[in-house]
């Protein structure tokens, strides 16, 4: 998605745009779209997602959510893998998992792909880590 006005959008203004696809993240104003996953990053992401499910989701400690967009601090970024303590986990009316995660996670993981800015993911983790964030890399 590229942001086609000189204007900048509000974080609301971004939220009502259509979802793109690879995701897009909102830092500051300016929209950018996260690289296509190619098939390294794909198989690190779901093995990271298959072993930190299969070490925390039984006993109910946390979840691990792949390209999970996460609102807060006037951003809103998707990390490769979001990891959320089971109690923090939003849930919808009907008990089901809600769609919107308006928090940062407890543990950022990005997979850095050659072609993405190292400043801008180091950015994204530091962030996180100012808002409650426990572990990211």
């Amino acid at each position: 998605m590229v942001q086609t006005s000189s204007r900048k959008l509000t974080l609301e203004e971004f939220l009502r745009l259509p979802d793109t696809q690879p995701a897009s993240e909102y830092v500051e104003g300016q929209i950018s779209q996260k690289p296509m996953p190619q098939g390294e990053h794909s198989a690190i992401q779901a093995e990271l997602i298959v072993a930190i499910n299969a070490a925390t989701k039984p006993t109910k400690v946390a979840r691990a959510f792949p390209e999970l967009r996460c609102v807060f601090a006037g951003r809103a970024i998707v990390p490769d893998v979001a990891v959320f303590q089971w109690e923090r986990i939003p849930h919808n009316s009907e008990g089901g998992i809600a769609n919107v995660f308006a928090l940062p996670p407890d543990w950022i993981i990005e997979i850095l792909p050659p072609e993405q800015s190292q400043t801008k993911v180091t950015a994204k983790i530091l962030h996180c880590l100012r808002h409650t964030t426990q572990l990211g890399g």
